[in-house]
């Protein structure tokens, strides 16, 4: 099992700010997440690397997953 990580060391691995991971999970995108607590929210480096995997692309022409 993988250690968790926080918003902060998470960004980095998404190639974002934190900032950013934190209005995604607001709008409901980008990487999966997990809430440990009402304030606390962690993610699983394996969420993250599916995330960006669904996001590879071929072509220019391809559409990338929602």
């Amino acid at each position: 099992m993988q250690k968790l990580l926080s918003t902060e060391e998470a960004a980095p691995y998404a190639g974002v700010e934190p900032k950013t991971l934190a209005n995604w999970r607001y709008m409901g995108i980008g990487p999966r997440f997990i809430r440990t607590s009402s304030r606390r929210v962690s993610y699983d480096p394996q969420d993250i690397e599916n995330w960006r995997a669904e996001r590879r692309l071929t072509s220019t022409s391809q559409k990338v997953a929602a």
